[in-house]
C-alpha cells in the first residue's frame, strides 16, 4: 500500500453490549425470548460499536493508516469507547459533547436467529457537517461514512446535511464509501423518504455497501414485507434471490453509485460496477484496473466460517476488508474474495475485531483451498 493512501471513517459509534447465548440450536426466536422466562446465560461482551469502530478499527487492523471521526458523550459509556479506542492508538478524532449522552446498543446474537438490537442512537443524533475535520480528510484517499440510518441529522430535511458532506469530500477529490444500518419502521428514520434521500446523494457517492435488507426497506417496502413474512422468524437473507436484488442493485446505479455491494449475509454479496465513462474517474484516483472494475455484476459467495458464534460487526469488517484491498489497488475479484473472507472470520467471535485476520492471512488460508458456501439457488 502507498504510503499516500490514507482513510477517514466517520458517522456512527456506540457500545455494544452482547449478552452470550448457550450454544444451541434454534429455529425461532419464542424458542428463547419468552414472557416470564428466565434464560441462564453464558457472559457477556461489551466492546465498541458501529461503523467508526468497527469498520474504522478494521482497517487499522488491516494496516490502513486510517482516522476515525465519532461523536459521544461525557458519560460512563463515553470513557469507556475512549479506553477502547487508546489500545488502537484511534481516539484523537473523537468528537465529546456534555449535551448528549454516548450511544449503546444491546446486541440479541441467538445461535442461528438473525440479530436484534435495542439501540439508543445519543450523541449520534446531533453528528453535523461541522464536527468533521476536513483537514484530515482532505489529505485521504478514502472517505467511508456509515450508518447515516440512525443520525437525525442525516436524515432530515430528506439527506441534506448528508449530501452536504458527501459532496465537499467528492470535490475535494477523495472517494466516498457509504453504509448503511437496519432501521426501526416505528421510528422517525424508519417513516424518512429514503429513496428521496438516495437520489440526492448517490451521485457523491463511489462505494454504495448496504445489506439487502437495508435496501429493500428503503426502495421497495411492500417486498420488504413479503419477505419477512415468507422468513417467518428466520434471517430474510435465506429466502431472498437474485431476482429480488438485481433490481435494487440497478436502481442505486442508475442513480449515480459507481460499485454497489449489496450484503445477502451467509449468501454472499451481490456486486455491480459501472461503465468505463463513469469509473474512469475512480480507478485513475486509487490508481485501480479499468477493465478489473469496470462493467462487472454477480454474486461472491461467502466462505464457510469455522465456527457461527455472532453476527455483529460482520457486514462492517467484510467491506474494512474490501476497502483495505481497494487501497492496496487489487482487482474487483481478490477484494470481494478478502471481503467475503473476513466476514466469515469476524463471526467465529462475538464481538467485531477478536476474529479478524490481516489480508495477508486471509490470502494464505484462501490458497490453502478454503471452501465457499453454496448458493442453493441463488
Amino acid at each position: 500500500m502507498r504510503k499516500d493512501k490514507k482513510a477517514v471513517v466517520a458517522g456512527h459509534i456506540c457500545i455494544d453490549i452482547t449478552p452470550a447465548f448457550p450454544q444451541k440450536d434454534i429455529r425461532q426466536v419464542s424458542e428463547v425470548l419468552t414472557p416470564g422466562k428466565l434464560i441462564q446465560m453464558d457472559g457477556v461482551n461489551i466492546n465498541t460499536g458501529g461503523a467508526v469502530a468497527n469498520t474504522g478499527l478494521a482497517l487499522k487492523h488491516m494496516g490502513v493508516d486510517v482516522s476515525l471521526m465519532g461523536k459521544i458523550g461525557e458519560d460512563a459509556f463515553g470513557g469507556l469507547v475512549l479506553n477502547y479506542l487508546e489500545k488502537y492508538d484511534a481516539k484523537d478524532g473523537m468528537i465529546i459533547s456534555a449535551d448528549s449522552d454516548t450511544s449503546y446498543s444491546v446486541v440479541l446474537a441467538i445461535p442461528g436467529i438473525d440479530r436484534i438490537f435495542l439501540h439508543n442512537p445519543g450523541a449520534n443524533q446531533t453528528f453535523s457537517f461541522e464536527d468533521l475535520d476536513f483537514s484530515v480528510i482532505g489529505k485521504s484517499s478514502l472517505f467511508h461514512f456509515g450508518y447515516p440510518t440512525l443520525m437525525k441529522k442525516m436524515y432530515q430535511d430528506q439527506g441534506m446535511e448528508l449530501g452536504r458532506i458527501l459532496k465537499k469530500v467528492k470535490e475535494m477529490g477523495v472517494a466516498v464509501s457509504l453504509d448503511m444500518a437496519a432501521l426501526d419502521p416505528e421510528s422517525e428514520a424508519g417513516q424518512a423518504e429514503w429513496d428521496k434521500i438516495l437520489a440526492e446523494i448517490l451521485p457523491y457517492v463511489d462505494f454504495f455497501v448496504p445489506s439487502v435488507e437495508e435496501l429493500c426497506y428503503m426502495l421497495d417496502k411492500e417486498r420488504y414485507e413479503s419477505w419477512q413474512k415468507k422468513a417467518d422468524g428466520r434471517d430474510i437473507t435465506e429466502v431472498v434471490t437474485m431476482a429480488d436484488i438485481v433490481p435494487l442493485g440497478q436502481k442505486v446505479m442508475n442513480w449515480g453509485a459507481k460499485v454497489v455491494l449489496i450484503k445477502c449475509g451467509a449468501a454472499g454479496i451481490y456486486y455491480r460496477t459501472a461503465e468505463v465513462s463513469q469509473m474512469e474517474g475512480l480507478c485513475t484516483e486509487l490508481n485501480l484496473s479499468l477493465n478489473s472494475w469496470t462493467g462487472k455484476e454477480g454474486v461472491e459467495p461467502s466462505f464457510v466460517p469455522e465456527a457461527v458464534i455472532s453476527g455483529t460487526g460482520a457486514g462492517d469488517t467484510c467491506i474494512a476488508a474490501f476497502l483495505a484491498s481497494v487501497l492496496k489497488e487489487y482487482d474487483l475479484e481478490k477484494s470481494l474474495q478478502l471481503a467475503t473472507a473476513q466476514g466469515a472470520c469476524c463471526v467465529a467471535a462475538y464481538d467485531a475485531l477478536s476474529g479478524l485476520r490481516t489480508l495477508e492471512q486471509l490470502e494464505e488460508k484462501i490458497q490453502t483451498g478454503w471452501k465457499k458456501a453454496a448458493m442453493e439457488g441463488k
